[in-house]
């Protein structure tokens, strides 16, 4: 994949000097090539993490970074965190931190850790801080073809009837992607856009649950590099060639196409995860268990 761009390269003739942006995850995997093309770019970085210890240490000698405490999966520390930057004005949010095929693992409120760190810790962070974004801001969701392996469980989100850890993980993808395509609906008249993307397939922490047995019968990807895994990320947030656009799922540096459903492949998004009736009806439903909605 020596062909793909790096997320320096994207940026390679964007001066990003006196933006400000946010990145979730920022210092693990992609996140920490999104946070240094950024600043390398002149931005501004804020980096919440749930160990800031070690977010500083992975961070260092990266200019212009920021690390604040954030445990997506807690809603009170969501909204701690959130408070912590109250006033200042942020131009792009890019919800990028996650966690994959874990262990069933239920918080104290019997929610489902994937869903709740991958989408409901996102969904509450944007939610608090819109109003700080800025008028030509960006909203950038990663997801992945994951998405692929299920839609939304509507008659069992929680997983109350049997836990599986790869359709918990493709629920929250999917999620992720229907989150931009509601949130670019109703901010595009605040001037803020909203995407999703899939970064490709990178061998990262993200992956540090997977056992021998996840592996069979699993075509093995082409795997691309940490810069190149940041490259859509960091173009979905910046490039011209959206401006002006939103909602869209992207790969490649490019708007993905809708493909069948079926088995998970490489590529494209499902027509599932970009309905517009199912990303209104997971906006109402998150607003719901988070009890924030900054449109209400």
């Amino acid at each position: 994949m020596s062909d793909l761009p790096t997320a320096a390269e994207v940026l390679d003739g964007i001066d990003l000097t006196r933006r400000t942006a946010l990145v979730t995850g920022g210092y693990s995997g992609i996140g920490i090539e999104v946070v240094r093309a950024l600043a390398g770019a002149g931005a501004a970085v804020l980096v919440p993490a749930r160990r800031p210890d070690p977010a500083a240490e992975a961070l260092a000698g990266v200019d212009r970074v920021e690390i604040g405490a954030l445990d997506l999966a807690d809603q009170a520390s969501v909204a701690a965190y959130a408070a912590s930057l109250a006033g200042r004005p942020i131009d792009l949010l890019i919800g990028n931190a996650a966690v994959m095929a874990c262990p069933e693992t239920r918080l104290g409120n019997g929610w489902e850790l994937q869903l709740a760190t991958n989408h409901l810790g996102h969904f509450a962070l944007v939610n608090r801080l819109l109003p700080q974004l800025v008028p030509g801001g960006r909203v950038v969701s990663v997801s992945s073809t994951g998405h692929h392996l299920s839609d939304i469980r509507w008659d069992d989100p929680w997983f109350a009837t049997g836990y599986d850890k790869w359709l918990a993980y493709g629920q929250s993808k999917t999620a992720n992607v229907l989150f931009a395509v509601h949130l670019d609906a109703l901010a595009r008249e605040r001037g803020v856009r909203a995407f999703s993307l899939h970064p490709g397939a990178i061998i990262t922490p993200l992956g540090r649950h997977l056992q021998m047995a996840d592996l069979e019968d699993v075509e093995i990807p082409d795997f691309r590099s940490p810069e190149q895994g940041a490259a859509t990320a960091v173009w979905a947030a910046t490039s011209p060639d959206l401006v002006g656009r939103g909602g869209l799922y992207l790969e490649d540096c490019t708007v993905a196409e809708v493909v069948p459903d079926g088995p998970q492949t490489a590529y494209g998004v499902r027509g599932y995860a970009v309905d517009p009736d199912a990303a209104a009806r997971l906006w109402a439903w998150s607003a719901g268990v988070t009890g924030i909605d900054a449109f209400a």
